[in-house]
């Protein structure tokens, strides 16, 4: 199972909200649905959001059974 439960708190560590990834960096507002439940994003976007973020996948996304 895929959780983003760490992406919500590594943007609030930054200051980052939802807004400024939709209009500051181009995120596309279905991809942060997608994140909001769980669903599957591809890699570009997940690179994206570490290069934003400035950290690593595991900031962003944790795999569980």
């Amino acid at each position: 199972m895929i959780s983003y439960t760490p992406l919500w708190q590594t943007m609030e560590d930054r200051g980052i909200t939802t807004y400024t990834l939709i209009y500051k960096h181009g995120i596309n507002p279905r991809t942060i649905n997608n994140l909001k439940h769980n669903k599957s994003i591809t890699m570009d976007t997940l690179e994206k959001l570490c290069t934003i973020l400035d950290c690593s996948p595991n900031d962003v996304v944790l795999f569980t059974r």
